[in-house]
């Protein structure tokens, strides 16, 4: 089908409708403070609590410190402000079929730009069924937003968790839903020598586990059970659960149960070092490239000269595709290993989990590569952008599993349709299994013998020009729809299956098999995870050869 500004608009819409009994005034006592939220129908909110001190001044690129303690009242009836966005520049010269899809998928999921932007905000939405006891003990689902570590925000409309948490207590299994901010680019997710001598890498990261340790703290006094954390994820969210899997030697600390991936894993980078051209950039870009300690003096600069310095270094739309500076990388602290070896060398967590991905990941990230026409320009973009240091003859297995007809392409299963360049389909192609669906198999391979894992492929929410895009199954997880059901139960059972529909069955090497939403007259089946299967099996083997 295909979704436009006609069916999005009034979805969000719907979403964002108070129902009967808004506007009342539910309170929570929170330590010594009393916290008023809003009520719309049989859904509460309790909107923009803090959780850490505000990162800003001398606590900017420093670990997050969290709040302990609270008194007085609390006013959590509207979010608060975004963490500060690096801008994204839409590729030039897109086919006019291209932008009409691509207009309504980033208005449907892209951050409010009326929404002021700060360093201060280190805050998380909780959402709840009304009139719930502080001793209900409900199990919760922590929600970490996507946005390739750029962007992203908490309160995005589509994240409006009215819609799941209504669905939790229509199928008897309520939850309560929890989001976090935690920052992003330059200011969560810098790189280089300094950053990993202060024991500073990956803060978003380390945003993400202090609300997790808020909410193993604080989540009872709004009737949650701190015991029964699922944290799930999309895309940077979704890397950001794989990574909270290994940290601390895979010990969870109580944290959280289960995790739930959508569209991403480990990712194809290295040491934290390896990014220092961009730290010595932007030290320089804010005039800090010849003090004594250039750490020190990025605490002193404005936000705006930060910022800044961010737009000008690459985004994961931009043309080198996915391979940006502000990925997670190994920094000996948090992220202990270069992602894609955690798998491979790593303790993890001892926990259920659920992944999957959409059938075409890789047709947005490659919509700047529009100037890549001959097969000799493609092997030199995979040398230069997803393999650095790689050499033609690394490469002639991908070459030669990836061909450059566009019926192998991405969008899968168009045949010659969506050639709007010679190696656009090929490129999307490569793109989408190089960066999700070779780690997730790659971690399933490790893991599923001794971990219970669900594993899922969306092919349902298809835009006609990039097909089943990166971002669509949210359109269901959110909606709610069926993918609402199957995960609402596990966050409850750590099982995703009920006593009706399609019966989910563990992910195993043998079998492998995958929960697939279709479109059409069968919307759910079992499918085996099993296309193009030799070509990620060489793309994983690239990726841990030539990171980046």
């Amino acid at each position: 089908m295909l979704l436009s500004v006609a069916i999005i608009v009034p979805l969000i819409n719907t979403w964002l409708t108070p129902g009967a009994g808004a506007f009342q005034t539910p309170q929570v006592q929170l330590d010594k403070a009393i916290v008023l939220g809003a009520t719309s129908g049989p859904v509460e909110s309790f909107l923009g609590i803090p959780y850490a001190q505000p990162p800003i001044g001398d606590l900017r690129l420093r670990l997050p410190q969290l709040l302990s303690s609270y008194n007085g009242t609390l006013d959590a009836t509207n979010s608060k402000d975004q963490c500060v966005q690096q801008a994204l520049v839409s590729p030039p010269d897109l086919p006019p079929q291209v932008l009409q899809d691509i207009g309504p998928l980033f208005t449907f999921f892209g951050v409010d730009p009326s929404v002021r932007q700060s360093e201060d905000c280190l805050h998380l939405n909780i959402v709840r069924p009304a009139n719930v006891s502080a001793d209900a003990k409900l199990p919760v689902l922590f929600w970490i937003y996507g946005g390739g570590f750029v962007t992203g925000y908490n309160a995005v409309p589509v994240y409006n968790a009215t819609a799941i948490v209504q669905r939790s207590i229509d199928l008897e299994e309520p939850v309560i839903f929890v989001a976090v901010n935690y920052r992003l680019n330059v200011f969560g997710f810098l790189g280089g020598k300094e950053i990993k001598d202060a024991g500073l890498g990956n803060l978003g990261l380390q945003d993400q586990r202090a609300a997790l340790r808020w909410v193993n703290t604080f989540i009872q006094a709004f009737g949650g059970d701190p015991t029964k954390v699922t944290i799930w994820g999309e895309s940077a969210g979704s890397i950001s659960v794989f990574l909270h899997l290994f940290a601390n030697g895979g010990d969870t600390e109580g944290l959280f149960r289960a995790g739930i991936m959508s569209s991403g894993s480990s990712v194809p980078t290295g040491d934290i070092t390896e990014v220092q051209e961009t730290y010595d950039f932007v030290a320089d870009q804010v005039g800090c490239s010849s003090a004594t300690d250039t750490l020190a003096c990025l605490r002193t600069v404005s936000t705006d000269s930060l910022l800044a310095a961010a737009n000008n270094t690459p985004s994961f739309i931009s043309f080198q595709g996915l391979g940006t500076p502000y990925m997670p990388r190994a920094d000996e602290l948090f992220v202990t290993l270069p992602p894609a070896e955690l798998p491979l060398k790593a303790k993890m967590a001892d926990v259920p989990f659920i992944i999957g991905d959409v059938r075409d990941e890789g047709t947005i990230f490659s919509l700047a590569s529009f100037n890549i026409t001959t097969d000799d320009e493609f092997a030199s973009y995979l040398s230069q952008h997803l393999f650095p240091g790689s050499s033609l003859a690394d490469l002639n297995a991908t070459l030669e599993l990836y061909p450059s007809d566009p019926a192998a392409g991405s969008p899968f299963g168009t045949g010659d349709a969506n050639t709007f360049t010679p190696d656009y389909k090929r490129m999307a192609a490569v793109q989408g299994d190089w960066f999700f669906n070779a780690p997730r198999r790659q971690f399933l391979d490790a893991f599923a013998a001794n971990r219970t894992a669900y594993n899922f492929l969306s092919a349902r929410s298809n835009f006609v020009s990039i097909g089943d895009a990166h971002l669509t199954d949210l359109i269901n997880a959110f909606g709610p729809g069926d993918m609402t059901d199957y995960f609402v139960r596990f966050v409850n059972d750590l099982d995703p299956n009920g006593d009706s529909g399609v019966h989910w069955p563990p992910y195993t090497t043998t079998a492998r098999a995958t929960l697939q939403f279709n479109n059409g007259a069968v919307p759910l089946n079992i499918t085996a995870d099993k296309e193009r299967l030799a070509g990620t099996n060489e793309l994983a083997s690239l990726a841990l050869r030539f990171p980046l």
